[in-house]
């Protein structure tokens, strides 16, 4: 009996040690974090897809260089282009030499030697080039930005060259070890002996010597409202004050962070001026921050590129002194489709769509600027329409260039609205050496 009655108390005194355990844990005062009732859960959307960020790591161009002064070129989505890209990521390269860009005649090497130039536009740190390429870099090689990647045969030389190009514009790297033979270099240039021919202005820029196909296309769309973007970006979408600014936009505050909507352009700016810094900030975490932070908040509607990560403080010195890094994340949105390639969607003054842009500080994405659009891809209405190449191209850009230079041409697409579509017209974007942008079609 007395064993029974010991094993009874014994019972109580584990009971009265779990309930006391339980009260000390989810009912001391500060500790409602321990447990979160339903109201205060925040449920982020599930709206666009995610994406990892070596699927935004690609040329924005690749041009064949054939040799006698031939070229073409292949863009993203498009036949040879895929075929290359994909062999020259499983290529080694290693061995990095450090030369500088006056050690090389550019114009000679262009006319009389075949190769492949890839163009990454405003340039992919090294770090995040290794994703998608197979780099061996050293330190200082390693702390590169690359914006032009040039392989190529020399005559007479039984191995095949490629040089990195760093965006500070003075250092090309190149590696002493390639894991290319002479004959696929060849192989690879040979894709574009019955492609499209271009001329060449000066190394600048590209001309087609007869018209380019591409896809026009009217895609339904729709907009992400209102409501999901609180809810993706506040912590407590229900605690947010609604203000509407004489410019007809519309801001949503919770007192630290803001949401800004214009309904006439269908576009939101998000800014969190509160956001901590996390510590050391590289161009490379940077852009993987970034890529997370739109993952989480809105996904990815449709196909983007890295088109940016630079710089943004005005005194970059001052910055240093303070310890302070700001750095804008740029993504631009391509569309088209296989074979033809496809192409970025510009922005308009009135119709802000395709891309994302984000500033970080330390670190931290301090602000967040994209379109509320989405478009459903499967609906599309497409043709194949041309834009003007030849003479009748060749001319309109000299006109052009009396006023300033011209820098860079390339197709793209100017965004437009019809009721509740989405028309992408296929246009040459022409780039002029003041930073003017200009549209022929």
């Amino acid at each position: 009996m007395k064993e029974r009655i010991k094993s009874w108390i014994l019972a109580l005194l584990v009971l009265s040690s779990l309930i006391e355990s339980y009260y000390l844990i989810y009912r001391l005062p500060g500790s409602d974090t321990a447990v979160l009732s339903k109201n205060l859960y925040v449920k982020t959307d599930n709206m666009g897809p995610e994406e990892k960020v070596e699927n935004l790591l690609y040329p924005d161009k690749m041009i064949i260089h054939l040799g006698d002064s031939k070229h073409t070129l292949f863009y993203p989505s498009s036949t040879f282009y895929n075929l290359i890209l994909n062999r020259l990521k499983g290529r080694g390269f290693e061995s990095f030499q450090r030369r500088s860009v006056q050690d090389f005649d550019w114009s000679k090497l262009r006319s009389e030697n075949p190769g492949i130039e890839l163009s990454y536009g405003a340039g992919i740190p090294v770090t995040l080039l290794q994703r998608v390429m197979q780099l061996s870099p050293d330190s200082l090689f390693a702390g590169e930005s690359i914006d032009r990647i040039w392989i190529y045969n020399l005559k007479n030389d039984s191995k095949a060259h490629a040089l990195f190009f760093s965006t500070r514009g003075d250092i090309v790297y190149e590696a002493a070890k390639a894991d290319l033979t002479v004959q696929d270099v060849q192989q690879h240039v040979d894709f574009g002996k019955n492609w499209t021919p271009y001329t060449t202005v000066n190394g600048d820029y590209y001309v087609p010597d007869s018209n380019v196909s591409i896809v026009e296309a009217e895609i339904p769309s729709d907009m992400y409202t209102i409501e999901q973007m609180q809810r993706n970006l506040f912590f407590d979408a229900g605690s947010t004050r609604y203000i509407r600014e004489k410019d007809g936009s519309e801001i949503y505050t919770d007192s630290k962070r803001s949401l800004q909507v214009d309904q006439e352009q269908k576009w939101m700016s998000y800014s969190d001026p509160t956001a901590l810094p996390v510590g050391e900030s590289t161009p490379a975490k940077d852009v993987l921050e970034a890529v997370d932070f739109v993952n989480k908040h809105g996904g990815w509607s449709g196909s983007y590129r890295l088109a940016a990560a630079k710089e943004t403080s005005m005194d970059q010195l001052a910055a240093a002194e303070e310890g302070t890094q700001e750095r804008l994340i740029s993504f631009q949105q391509y569309y088209g489709s296989y074979p033809y390639g496809s192409y970025p969607i510009m922005n308009k003054p009135l119709l802000q769509y395709g891309v994302i842009n984000l500033d970080l500080q330390q670190g931290t994405v301090s602000s967040y600027e994209r379109s509320l659009m989405y478009v459903d891809e499967s609906k599309a209405i497409k043709k194949i329409v041309e834009l003007s190449g030849g003479e009748v191209l060749k001319n309109q850009l000299v006109q052009i260039g009396k006023a300033s230079s011209v820098k860079d041409l390339a197709p793209a697409y100017v965004p437009g609205i019809q009721g509740d579509k989405l028309q992408l017209h296929p246009v040459w974007k022409v780039t002029l050496s003041d930073g003017t942008v200009l549209t022929l079609n």
